[in-house]
């Protein structure tokens, strides 16, 4: 009996020296960067140098530190895609919740005692700022750890926007180059967004300020630098002081879906005569001549908004309609004592990523101009909704639903969309 247990006890430690090498071989060749890993880095830095950036810097980021990850989590995170695309009312309630409006009142009470004066300077009320930091880094607390050299550079390697993240790799190194700042202070989100206000690395170079006046305008430490940076930002954008944002409102019953987006710009005067009122049914609280935009960002079965051109600004800090929106909602509850109450809608069609692709095929091939196949639904996409349901004779809201879906599945290269749709199954009783 002691023989056999004695042979098995041997046969195991035999085969765990034999796997040992074989393992250790194996993560020494994943830490290791290949030949072409190290390439790209060397012809990186000689680019670098030649846009302007000193061998101090480049030394400082780069040496000794390859950055090199077999399966890096920051373009995982770039490729991934929301399997369905997020509704208004989602996107809205996830970033104003009863916790945020409430913790927002408060941080705003703070900041008109201590920075009242970079709101009167910039002309940005600070209303607005406390709601685009809460949303950016809930409130200061969120504001990223990642090594941007190191995300950067990952970024910037076989990746589907390597010349937007080569250019914010540049900045960051600029940024470094003057200020002195070592990249361990420079930390940010996992795609370069910066500070409280999450600043890109090349908007920091265009508008941060140092307010401090210590000579270095620190987004990441000193709430004033960063918050007369955002309003900088803002103002420069072409904040307007006294307008409004917008606000939600009920369409008639006839409205042409057409004369939605926000490039279709008409004199409140001109809504009114069309029966546009305010959500709770009344007159349009408006100068007559001030000029807005009836928004549908989830078609004509969401919620419809009434915009102005500050609407837009904020649509240059993030393109996306949700985002302006969660933003600029955040901000009137943060000014005014309303009690908080998600946003809600009528049920519609929620369209997945792979829908809209299709949806996207489908336009190259049926129209000259092209937009991109990304699965997203962006603005480019939305005008080429409103294309095809201008053709299938559709309502022309700029969102897809199962009707238009349905006319492309069954659309007919020799009659167009004149293919009678087929009737939804209904379950047998």
């Amino acid at each position: 009996m002691n023989k056999i247990f004695y042979r098995l006890l041997l046969g195991i430690l035999l085969l765990c020296c034999d796997l040992a090498p074989s393992w250790a071989v194996k993560k020494n060749a994943e830490i290791t960067p290949p030949k072409e890993w190290t390439t790209f880095v060397t012809n990186l830095q000689r680019e670098m140098l030649s846009r302007g950036i000193s061998q101090k810097t480049i030394d400082k980021a780069y040496k000794g530190k390859n950055y090199y990850h077999k399966a890096p989590d920051v373009v995982k995170q770039d490729k991934k895609q929301a399997e369905f695309v997020m509704t208004t009312c989602n996107y809205v309630n996830r970033l104003v919740n009863k916790h945020r409006v409430e913790y927002g009142r408060k941080q705003y009470k703070e900041m008109q005692k201590k920075y009242a004066k970079i709101a009167e300077k910039y002309g940005v009320p600070l209303n607005y700022m406390a709601a685009f930091w809460g949303v950016e880094t809930n409130f200061g607390q969120n504001k990223g750890k990642h090594n941007l050299i190191d995300s950067l550079t990952n970024l910037s390697y076989k990746n589907r926007r390597s010349k937007f993240f080569k250019n914010e790799l540049y900045n960051v190194l600029k940024i470094m180059d003057k200020t002195n700042l070592d990249d361990d202070k420079i930390l940010g989100s996992w795609a370069g967004a910066m500070g409280h206000f999450q600043f890109m690395p090349s908007t920091y170079n265009s508008y941060a300020v140092d307010y401090s006046g210590d000579g270095i305008a620190d987004i990441w430490d000193k709430f004033e630098d960063a918050l007369a940076s955002a309003e900088n930002y803002l103002s420069k954008l072409g904040w307007k002081t006294d307008e409004p944002w917008g606000t939600r409102i009920m369409l008639p019953w006839d409205f042409d879906f057409k004369l939605s987006g926000r490039k279709n710009m008409k004199k409140i005067s001109e809504w009114k005569k069309l029966g546009i009122k305010t959500y709770a049914g009344k007159t349009l609280p408006f100068d007559n001549d001030l000029k807005g935009a009836v928004l549908l960002p989830d078609g004509r079965k969401g919620p419809a908004f009434m915009v102005f051109s500050n609407f837009n600004r904020v649509m240059i800090w993030n393109r996306s309609d949700n985002y302006a929106l969660a933003v600029l909602i955040l901000s009137d509850y943060i000014k005014n004592s309303e009690k908080w109450s998600p946003l809600t809608a009528a049920q519609q069609y929620v369209m997945n990523s792979d829908e809209i692709l299709l949806i996207q095929k489908f336009y190259n091939r049926l129209s000259k101009k092209k937009i991109k196949e990304d699965g997203r639904l962006g603005p480019q996409t939305r005008e080429a909704v409103r294309y095809l349901q201008n053709r299938a004779n559709l309502p022309q809201d700029g969102y897809p639903d199962y009707r238009l879906l349905s006319k492309i599945k069954n659309y007919d290269s020799k009659i167009g969309f004149n293919v009678p749709l087929p009737e939804r199954k209904t379950k047998r009783k």
